[in-house]
């Protein structure tokens, strides 16, 4: 895939109700792992919930689009995410944590769209009941979630100046429409 395809990715919130198979997941691990990692210190774990029980009691203590709220609130058993991937880290959290989460969770978003899936990229999440649904060992830091499936809907992204609205809204026909900065609006030249 050429990367102007991958540039057309969007976050998706709406999945069709079939499962991701264990090979895509293989490759979006593998994705993460070779990401940028501040000193090469490798602190990110992965846990693939695809366990339709394990998926259902995870799913109440997610949040989507609060802007449009209820408009992309998934539905389960229609639009709900058929699974999703936790990012885990070990201790000592390290300054570049959060940023080495987000290059890896980056990886993960190109890689399944790559493969025709797509992604939420979740911190509006309850930590303590996700934890507890998990079983997580309190050595264990639980920093995202990743919604994971294939893609029930067609988000658009609009250019916008700087100066634009950039709250993302539902059109007539309930599609969702993500206002993003142009890069004249972002960037300085010197």
């Amino acid at each position: 895939m050429d990367f102007s395809e991958i540039l057309q990715r969007r976050t998706i919130r709406f999945f069709e109700q079939r499962p991701v198979p264990e090979s895509a997941f293989r490759q979006l691990i593998d994705a993460a792992r070779r990401a940028s990692c501040g000193a090469n210190t490798q602190q990110l774990r992965y846990q693939v919930i695809r366990d339709p029980e394990l998926v259902a009691a995870i799913f109440p203590f997610t949040a989507y689009a609060a802007r449009v709220k209820p408009g992309r609130d998934p539905i389960p058993g229609k639009t709900a995410p058929p699974a999703f991937i936790a990012v885990l880290a070990t201790p000592p959290d390290r300054k570049t944590l959060h940023a080495d989460a987000g290059a890896a969770i980056q990886s993960i978003e190109f890689a399944a769209w790559n493969l025709g899936i797509g992604c939420c990229w979740i911190g509006a999440f309850q930590e303590p009941e996700v934890r507890r649904v998990l079983a997580l060992p309190d050595d264990r830091l639980l920093l995202y979630l990743v919604a994971v499936g294939y893609p029930a809907e067609q988000p658009v992204m609009e250019d916008i100046p700087e100066n634009g609205n950039v709250a993302y809204y539902l059109d007539e026909a309930r599609v969702l429409h993500v206002p993003k900065f142009t890069v004249d609006a972002i960037t300085t030249w010197r």
